[in-house]
């Protein structure tokens, strides 16, 4: 059977611009693999309204599960939380629950809970809350989507929160050969295994080193026979 499907929307004209290096896909990514979802496809949109909810509804749409990654803070550029709501047709206020747990947390701290912050318990009616341990501040899922924070110790944070109550299929497999020849001259026999073992995904990533070049082959599946019996056609293709 089919794994199930994922894809990830990263939110933020500091990723686009340059400012911030994201780290939120290559975490998510792993996660994902380990848990037999596929993430299929990853889409940048910048912090503008229509280009967020225009997103959200054609990756809902297209995959199982759409998990989206920053634009939930307390600053008036973030606005993840009204284009969710706007994207499912949904109401959005400051919802009791979010609050009277931004409410403690702030209590405890000795900290004021003002309109500022409150921004962050801004949550669409329909949404299920997605707990935060580190800054408390909850996510949420609205049908197939998940929206999270950008911050990466709080993006992992509510993966791990969230990831339990997905269904999952088969964990992805992998194995990988270095092999120190140019793509060109491995292209030829590469070509005959992928027909082969259509069943399998095989992918070549070259690299040079030290003026050489040569390619990490890495076979991905979910049947480990079939993997290792495509690593010994690979590996007697060409011998170290």
């Amino acid at each position: 059977m089919q794994n199930p499907t994922a894809a990830m929307l990263v939110i933020g004209d500091e990723i686009l611009s340059g400012r911030t290096r994201d780290a939120n896909m290559y975490h998510l990514a792993g996660q994902l693999t380990e848990h037999g979802i596929d993430l299929r496809e990853v889409r940048v949109v910048s912090d503008d309204a229509a280009d967020i909810v225009a997103a959200v509804q054609a990756l809902s749409a297209a995959y199982d599960n759409v998990f989206t990654s920053g634009g939930i803070g307390p600053t008036h550029d973030d606005i993840t939380a009204d284009c969710i709501a706007a994207a499912f047709d949904d109401h959005i206020d400051v919802r009791p629950d979010a609050r009277a747990l931004l409410q403690a947390h702030y209590d405890r701290d000795g900290k004021d809970l003002n309109e500022a912050r409150l921004r962050m318990a801004r949550i669409p009616d329909s949404a299920t809350l997605i707990d935060n341990p580190v800054s408390i501040a909850p996510g949420f899922s609205v049908q197939n989507v998940h929206v999270m924070a950008g911050v990466p110790s709080v993006f992992q944070a509510m993966v791990a929160s969230v990831l339990p109550t997905l269904t999952g299929g088969a964990p992805m497999l992998s194995q990988t050969l270095r092999i120190d020849r140019g793509e060109g001259d491995i292209a030829g026999p590469l070509g005959a295994l992928v027909i082969d073992f259509a069943d399998l995904s095989i992918g070549s990533y070259p690299f040079q080193k030290d003026g050489k070049y040569g390619a990490n082959i890495v076979i991905r599946g979910q049947d480990m026979a079939r993997i290792e019996a495509a690593m010994v056609r690979l590996v007697a293709a060409f011998p170290a």
